[in-house]
């Protein structure tokens, strides 16, 4: 019996474990399309194009995804591809096109789920497989699975966690998407929610704003992200502190050898890790 075969678009480390896993589980991988590394983009994660190539894997780099021709798989797979796949490539795939995408959907749908729901204080996140459609994040959801965001856990701290559940919900899902068996839950959209993409200065701080809000806002954009920071400072990691500086006019300062700052509601952020900027 052939093989269930299985094209996959991918980048980063959630495109390694999820094509490791394809591999893994049994399934052929005639063709992995992914990404050329941005110059201007500090580079962190797994290399898919370098996984691929060791696993003598056909790979392709950014090639045009109109006329790319990727014969007629059960399955495609789009591992935090970074673009949309047109309708002309997504209705190849005999059984269906999936994503994984990096939220517990509907809420955070489009670009940098992880970094916005650390933005808005949400104690909670997930990765959610589901189908792709026309419109973003919008399709039926096959499974998804939680992992908890600390109250000082960065960015990438919960990103580890949810490269872990991703490669959980692709093996339990994977026997019932071979089969053509999956039991769909509804994406309802209308009690979710949509973000954009995010800028380098888009982390910049804004002292006036409140201790918890800037706390945030560091830790959503903490290294190897591009980080939080203001005229003086990059601000790496923060630490929520009890004390109050009424009077005081918001902004860094330093104690004893240490960074503080006041923040608009009066309370004191410690700043646990900052460098200075170059002017």
């Amino acid at each position: 019996m052939a093989k269930p075969r299985a094209v996959v678009f991918g980048y980063g480390d959630i495109g390694v474990r999820g094509t490791a896993t394809l591999l893994e589980s049994g399934l052929e991988v005639p063709l992995v399309v992914t990404h050329r590394d941005d110059p201007n983009e500090a580079r962190w994660y797994a290399s898919l194009y370098d996984f691929s190539r060791e696993r003598k894997l056909r790979v392709l780099a950014d090639p045009p995804i109109e006329s790319l021709d990727v014969g007629e798989p059960d399955l495609i797979f789009s591992f935090y591809y970074r673009s949309m796949l047109p309708m002309s490539v997504l209705g190849r795939a005999k059984l269906g096109a999936f994503n994984m995408h990096g939220s517990l959907l509907p809420k955070f749908r489009g670009r940098a789920p992880l970094n916005w729901a650390i933005l808005e204080g949400e104690r909670e996140t997930g990765v959610t497989l589901h189908e792709m459609t026309e419109k973003p994040d919008a399709g039926r959801i096959v499974d998804q699975q939680a992992v908890p965001i600390g109250p000082d856990d960065t960015a990438v701290e919960v990103f580890h966690r949810m490269t872990d559940a991703a490669e959980a919900v692709l093996k339990r899902s994977l026997p019932a998407l071979v089969a053509g068996t999956v039991q769909y839950k509804p994406n309802e959209l209308a009690r979710g929610s949509y973000y954009g993409r995010r800028r380098p200065e888009d982390g910049r701080i804004d002292w006036t704003k409140p201790a918890q809000e800037i706390h945030d806002l560091v830790r959503a954009v903490a290294p190897p992200f591009p980080g939080a920071f203001c005229e003086r400072l990059k601000v790496h990691r923060t630490q929520m502190t009890a004390r109050t500086a009424p009077g005081r006019a918001p902004g860094p300062f330093q104690e004893r050898g240490e960074w503080f700052a006041v923040c608009g509601d009066g309370k004191v952020l410690r700043l646990l890790e900052v460098r200075e900027r170059k002017t």
